[in-house]
């Protein structure tokens, strides 16, 4: 994007109030279900983001810190932005009760709901794109850069200056109608289009997020401490998920969705239309044993186009590991984790002694 030191002037010609009710009703017509328009003055969002970091919560995600200030300033990531077009996407696929009802059955994977489809990254990319195609062909040329979860953005903190929704206390953007699952994107641009109102929070005294956290993660109202976080555990951790941790993971391998479940605001979401965003490889439904004795190509293959592959074959099977040593006893159990350890590498052998240790 080009660093225009005066887009006023550069776009005194369009209406500008006509053009942003254009851009809602196109994003809507391809599919995001929120759409709105920020400013990106984000200097509180940015203070709550440095004491984060400060408290040493984001644990070994040092990205988090690595762009400094361009996270919280939207014109040094992107010169020349003075607007965000904010969006959200739904991704939930199934029928209410079924995610509680794979929890409920030790067995079984739980993967978050958000991963048992096709990567979303390149789903929502490519929509956003189309989108700023549409805006281009009607006023011609334009700076912009799309964006989904792919590099420092306050997607949460946008979304709600753009009045999509507000943050909730267990720090995920939630919206009246739709709940929470859905996957945000956003369009940095320097068309200088009116902003909307920044959205009010509607969690009032509610805190059963605050209470289901499996490992009390959400340390006080909209405040999250990533090392106990079971997404963080089982997605961005590399290394020896702590021991403490381990029996509260329950047969969660991929991520949580315990705080969103639970959400009041959730029981408005609808199914997506998306067919991306559907269950591959009956993942929605599938017993830890099967998935434990994937080879690492059925690995690969299997997790193709999809967002688990980024974590690895080993801490797929570390993650695994240790849902099956919270599992119910059994010689099946015990067997695949035995037939495990003579290839395995120390980190994962660690894990899976962990978990025969829990049947004895």
């Amino acid at each position: 994007m080009a660093n225009h030191s005066n887009t006023t002037n550069k776009y005194q010609h369009l209406d500008l109030q006509q053009l942003a009710h254009h851009i809602k009703s196109r994003a809507r017509a391809l599919g995001f279900q929120d759409v709105g328009i920020a400013d990106t003055e984000l200097s509180e969002a940015e203070t709550h983001l440095m004491n984060w970091l400060g408290a040493g919560y984001q644990g070994d995600m040092e990205y988090m810190q690595r762009h400094g200030t361009r996270r919280s300033r939207p014109a040094e990531l992107e010169p020349g932005t003075v607007r965000v077009i904010s969006t959200t996407f739904n991704y939930w696929p199934e029928p209410d009760q079924q995610c509680q009802n794979i929890l409920e059955t030790p067995e079984k994977a739980y993967i978050s709901r958000y991963a048992l489809g096709r990567d979303y990254h390149k789903v929502i990319r490519k929509r956003l794109q189309m989108l700023a195609t549409e805006i281009q062909q009607q006023i011609g040329e334009f700076g912009y850069r799309v964006f989904t979860d792919s590099a420092p953005v306050l997607e949460k903190a946008l979304g709600e200056k753009a009045g999509i929704g507000w943050i909730g206390k267990h720090t995920n953007l939630i919206t009246e109608h739709t709940g929470s699952w859905f996957f945000i994107g956003e369009i940095y641009t320097d068309l200088p289009l009116p902003a909307d109102t920044t959205a009010n929070n509607h969690c009032g005294t509610c805190q059963a997020c605050i209470d289901a956290c499996p490992t009390h993660a959400i340390v006080a109202p909209y405040k999250l401490d990533a090392r106990l976080c079971i997404s963080y555990l089982t997605i961005e951790l590399r290394g020896s998920i702590p021991v403490e941790l381990r029996a509260a993971i329950g047969n969660r391998i991929y991520g949580c969705d315990d705080c969103q479940i639970v959400c009041p605001w959730n029981r408005f979401t609808r199914q997506t239309n998306e067919v991306d965003f559907l269950p591959r490889h009956s993942l929605d439904d599938i017993s830890l044993i099967a998935l434990f004795a994937w080879s690492e190509q059925e690995f690969l293959d299997n997790t193709e186009g999809s967002a688990i592959r980024r974590i690895g074959y080993e801490c797929w099977l570390r993650n695994i590991a240790v849902a099956l040593g919270n599992t119910t006893t059994n010689n099946h159990v015990l067997s695949a984790l035995k037939d495990r350890l003579p290839d395995s590498s120390a980190m994962l052998r660690e894990h899976i002694e962990w978990a025969i240790k829990q049947h004895q």
